[in-house]
Parts: C-alpha cells; sequence; structure tokens
C-alpha cells in the first residue's frame, strides 16, 4: 500500500526556517509531480509550490524568494525548505504526489496526512 509520510512542521518564530519532508513508501512503480499544499483555519487548501520528475519547478506567488522545493528521486522524498515564514504561513502542509502504483501503472493522486506549521508573530 503507497502511503505518503510527512515530518518536519513545527512552531518557529517569524523570520525563523523550517524544513518540511515527504517520503512516499510502498510499491511504487513511478513518480510524477510531487508538491505541497497547505490549508490555514477557514479557508481552502492551496498550492504552495510543485517540482516534477523533470525538475520543472511551480511556486505559489506569496512564497517565491522563501521558499524553495527539491526532490531526491531516488528515495521517492519531496523536501520544503521554508526560510523567512511570516505569521500568515501558518497552516496545515499537506504533501501531494502524482504516482503509479507497481502492477496498476495507472497514476493516482496520493496525500499525506498533513502536518502543522505555526509561525508566531
Amino acid at each position: 500500500q503507497v502511503q505518503l509520510v510527512e515530518s518536519g512542521g513545527g512552531l518557529v518564530e517569524a523570520g525563523g526556517s523550517l524544513r518540511l519532508s515527504c517520503a512516499a513508501s510502498g510499491s511504487i512503480w513511478s513518480v510524477d509531480v510531487m508538491g505541497w499544499y497547505r490549508q490555514a483555519p477557514g479557508k481552502q487548501r492551496e498550492l504552495v509550490a510543485t517540482i516534477d520528475g523533470g525538475g520543472r519547478i511551480h511556486y505559489e506567488d506569496s512564497v517565491k524568494g522563501r521558499f524553495t522545493i527539491s526532490r531526491a528521486n531516488t528515495k521517492n522524498t519531496v523536501y520544503l525548505q521554508m526560510n523567512s515564514l511570516k505569521p500568515e504561513d501558518t497552516a496545515v502542509y499537506y504533501c501531494y504526489a502524482d504516482l503509479a502504483p507497481y502492477g496498476d501503472y495507472r497514476v493516482y493522486d496520493y496525500w499525506g496526512q498533513g502536518t502543522q506549521v505555526t509561525v508566531s508573530s
């Protein structure tokens, strides 16, 4: 069974940094896009950043220049380095992956359980 497991959330002061990690585990044939979304209280889930298998990257405008997404393809792992954090970055961060399970070979969306990031002012 495929699952995404996140780590690295926590509480940090404004201006601080956190690094999130997400590892896809299980019987995996291939992984295409991986990324991060976030959902603040009372708001819709929004895209933060994505990276595809070729290394093409997309950032949401509010995090450009502060967040960096990267991945380790051999480990099916995606990272989000978050610098210069602001209180408005406070949210539950969800890892996301488009991947094909071994034996199925069709691409499905998978989500992690979410990790809380809280930035104090």
